[in-house]
C-alpha cells in the first residue's frame, strides 16, 4: 500500500521545516555524519525521536560540511538546551579507511554510496566547530566513536596513544554504550530545571574537570583509579593493565566509577545503567519512525546501509560473546536487552506494510543472532560476574541458552500471511549450536537447527570461526575449531534432511594477535580440505577499546601482561592475508617459497598440489605445440578444406 507522506513525518534537518512546524526555536539540534533515516537502526533517528516523544523541539543536521563557511551548522541557530553530536552508526575512520589505512571510495551511510560526506575523527571535528560558534551552548557527544574512545586509547591510523575523546572535543557531556537511559535521564533533570553543568551523576556517562575540583561523591559507587593518560604515553604496560580494569568494570552489573588523570584535568567515567527492561527496548523501537530516509535524498540515491536493513527486525542488544577484536560488548554490553514478541510483530507488520515489500524479511537479528531472550538463570551469579565472555573459555553454567524463545518466534512471524520468507541474515553463533560445546543445552538446539535449515537461510548461512588455529582462538576468546567442524556435520545434515543445499559462508580473520604466517598455512589447508573457496576474509583492523588492540599496540596481554606475538608490518600481514586466496594463480610462486621456507613441504602438495599438477599439464601442451610448430604439419591430418 503506497503511502502519502508528509515533510513534517521526518524530524526536521532544514530551517524550511521547521518552520513548517510553526517552530521559532528548537529545544535540541542533532549533529551526525550518518545521512538521516528515520528508523530504529540509525542512531540519530532513536535519539531524535526519544527527545521528540518528551515533548521537545528537535532537528537534525546531516553530514554538515565542515569545510565551507559553516552554514550547515548555523541554520537553526543556537539551541536552548544543547547540541548532540554523533559521527554516525561507525567510527569514521573504520568507514573511511581499510586495515591497510587505505582511503575508501564509498561511504555506505551517504546517499549514492558518495564518500567524503565527513571527515576523520568526526565528533571531534564538529564539536570543536560547535564551540567556536557557540561558546556558551553544552554540547553532549555519543554515538560509537565517541563511546569507544572514552578513555585512553590507541588509535591506529595516526599509530599513538590519544587522551579520552572529551579532552581533544571539548565536549561538556559524553553519553558513552546505547544513549537511551542516559538521555532519558538527563531529559527528566532538565524537565526540573537542573542545568547541565550540575548532572555529575548520570550512569553511562562521562566528564571532565580540573583536578583541584572536589570529586562528587556518590555512596552507590566505589570508586577504582587508573594509570593517567601520561603515564600510558610513557608505559606501555600501565596501559595494557588500565584496559583489563576498563573492560571488567564495562561489563559488570554493580561496576565502579573510573577516573583517569588526563593533563590539569580528571576523567571520571561513571558506572553504566543495568540492561534495558523489556519495556524500556520495546519503547524505543516503537516510536513514530517513518522507517525511510529523508526525502531530501531521493534525487542523490540510495543509502546503501538503509537498503541493506530497509526489511529487516533488530530483535535483541547486546553480546555476550567477548570476542577480543569485537567492539559489540564494549558498546552495547554482554548482558541481552530483548525486545518483547508483540513489538517484534508489530514491526513484522510494519515492514509488511511498506509499498515495496516483496514478501520477504531481510534479517530477524542482532549482534549474533541466536542470543535472543539468553540470560543467567540466577541473577545474582551474574551481578557478582567480572568475566568479560559468559560462553569463553567455556558455556558459563547459569546461563540459560535454550533456543525455544527464538524458534517460537520464527514460527510466528513465518504464520503472517504477507511474509513468504524471514531470513536470518545477521551472524550466528555456531558454538552454541553444538552439544560439545554448549554441553548445558535444554534440547533445544536441534529444533532451532531444522527450522533455521528449512525456513530461515538464504541460500547461504555466515557463521565466524574465524580461524583454525586452537591458540589464536583462544587469544579471540573463540571456541576450538573442532566444534566448528561439528557444526558443519550438524548443519550438512539439516540441509540434506530436507533437500537443501545452502552452503556455509565461514568468517576469518588474518594477522590478529597470536596468528603466525603458518597458522594461515594451516587454516588454508583445512578450509580446502572442508570444501571451501573463502569469500567473507578480513585483516586484523585495530579498534579503540579491544583486547585484541591492546596487544598489537603494547605487544602485552591486558589481563596476564604477558608477550604476545602480532604481525605488525606491512609485508607480514600481507603475507598472512595471501593464504586466503590459494587458489589464485598470481599467488602460487609465493605461497610455495614461504611453506618451503617454513619447512612445510606437505603443505605445499595439499594447498598447491592440484595447482601443480595443472602447471605441469600445462608445460607438456605447450611442448607439445612447440614440437608441431617445429616440425610442420602432422602429414597424416587429413585437411578439413577441400
Amino acid at each position: 500500500m503506497e503511502e502519502l507522506r508528509l515533510i513534517t513525518d521526518w524530524l526536521p534537518i532544514t530551517k524550511k521545516e521547521v518552520e513548517k512546524r510553526g517552530w521559532e526555536e528548537l529545544d535540541v539540534i542533532i549533529i551526525s555524519g550518518d545521512a538521516y533515516v528515520d528508523h530504529p537502526a540509525f542512531g540519530s533517528a532513536v535519539i531524535g525521536r526519544i527527545i521528540e516523544s518528551k515533548g521537545y523541539k528537535v532537528g537534525i543536521i546531516p553530514q554538515p560540511n565542515w569545510r565551507d563557511d559553516l552554514r550547515d551548522f548555523k541554520k537553526f541557530g543556537a539551541p536552548r538546551l544543547f547540541f548532540g553530536v554523533t559521527s554516525g552508526c561507525m567510527d569514521p575512520m573504520v568507514n573511511h579507511y581499510t586495515a591497510n589505512k587505505r582511503k575508501r571510495s564509498t561511504d555506505a551511510y551517504t546517499p549514492g554510496g558518495e564518500a567524503g560526506y565527513r571527515p576523520d575523527y568526526a565528533t571531534t571535528v564538529y564539536t570543536k566547530i560547535l564551540k567556536d560558534l557557540y561558546p556558551d551552548i553544552p554540547v553532549i557527544i555519543g554515538g560509537i566513536e565517541a563511546s569507544l574512545r572514552r578513555v585512553t586509547h590507541y588509535d591506529y591510523w595516526k599509530d599513538e596513544l590519544m587522551p579520552g575523546i572529551l579532552a581533544d572535543s571539548g565536549a561538556d557531556i559524553l553519553v558513552y554504550g546505547m544513549g537511551e537511559q542516559p538521555l532519558n535521564e538527563i531529559l527528566r533533570l532538565l524537565d526540573k530545571g537542573v542545568p547541565l553543568s550540575s548532572m555529575k551523576n548520570i550512569p553511562q556517562t562521562a566528564y571532565l574537570q580540573s583536578n583541584t575540583d572536589k570529586i562528587l561523591k556518590n555512596k552507590h559507587w566505589e570508586d577504582v583509579r587508573i594509570s593517567s593518560h601520561e603515564k600510558c604515553q610513557k608505559d606501555k604496560k600501565s596501559f595494557a593493565a588500565n584496559f583489563k580494569i576498563i573492560e571488567q568494570e564495562s561489563n559488570k552489573v554493580n561496576a565502579r566509577r573510573i577516573l583517569q588523570d588526563v593533563k590539569d584535568d580528571i576523567l571520571i567515567v561513571n558506572p553504566p545503567y543495568p540492561p534495558m527492561l523489556e519495556e524500556e527496548i520495546d519503547a524505543s523501537f516503537d516510536l513514530p519512525y517513518t522507517r525511510e530516509p529523508h526525502p531530501k535524498y531521493k534525487k542523490r540515491g540510495s543509502i546503501p546501509a538503509y537498503e541493506m536493513i530497509k526489511f529487516s527486525i533488530n530483535m535483541h542488544r547486546g553480546c555476550f560473546g567477548g570476542c577480543s577484536f569485537c567492539t559489540i560488548s564494549a558498546h552495547q554490553g554482554k548482558f541481552i536487552a530483548s525486545r518483547s514478541e508483540d513489538s517484534i510483530l508489530k514491526e513484522v507488520e510494519q515492514v509488511t506494510q511498506m509499498s515495496d515489500f516483496k514478501g520477504y524479511i531481510s534479517d530477524l537479528g542482532g549482534p549474533s543472532a541466536n542470543m535472543y531472550r539468553m540470560k543467567g538463570k540466577i541473577q545474582s551469579i551474574c551481578d557478582r560476574c567480572v568475566a568479560p565472555s559468559c560462553i569463553h573459555p567455556v558455556v558459563c553454567s547459569n546461563l540459560d541458552t535454550s533456543h525455544k524463545p527464538l524458534t517460537k518466534l520464527y514460527k510466528k512471524v513465518d504464520a503472517h500471511p504477507k511474509v513468504k520468507k524471514a531470513f536470518v541474515g545477521s551472524g550466528i553463533r555456531y558454538d552454541l549450536l553444538v552439544d560439545s560445546y554448549n554441553k548445558g543445552n535444554d534440547g533445544s538446539l536441534d529444533e532451532y537447527m531444522d527450522q533455521l535449515v528449512s525456513r530461515h537461510v538464504c541460500g547461504r548461512l555466515k557463521v565466524a570461526p574465524e580461524h583454525t588455529s586452537d591458540d589464536t582462538l583462544k587469544l579471540m576468546r573463540k571456541p576450538s575449531f573442532k566444534h566448528f567442524h561439528e557444526f558443519k556435520k550438524k548443519y550438512d545434515a539439516a540441509n540434506k534432511k530436507h533437500g537443501l543445499k545452502q552452503p556455509l559462508i565461514p568468517y576469518f580473520i588474518s594477522s590478529h594477535p597470536g596468528s603466525k604466517e603458518e597458522d594461515m598455512a594451516n587454516l588454508a589447508a583445512e578450509t580446502k580440505d572442508m570444501g571451501f573457496r573463502l569469500e567473507q576474509v578480513q585483516d586484523f583492523t585495530p579498534t579503540p577499546m579491544t583486547v585484541a588492540t591492546v596487544i598489537y599496540y603494547t605487544g602485552l596481554h591486558p589481563y596476564t601482561l604477558r608477550p604476545v606475538f602480532t604481525a605488525k608490518t606491512k609485508k607480514d600481514k600481507l603475507n598472512q592475508h595471501k593464504f586466503f586466496f590459494w587458489h589464485k594463480k598470481e599467488n602460487r610462486r609465493q605461497l610455495r617459497e614461504s611453506l618451503e621456507n617454513m619447512g612445510r613441504p606437505d603443505l605445499v602438495e595439499k594447498l598447491l598440489g592440484d595447482a601443480n599438477r595443472q602447471i605441469k599439464n600445462e608445460i607438456i601442451k605447450n611442448r607439445e605445440k612447440g614440437k608441431r610448430r617445429k616440425f610442420g604439419k602432422n602429414p597424416f591430418r587429413k585437411s578439413r578444406k577441400r
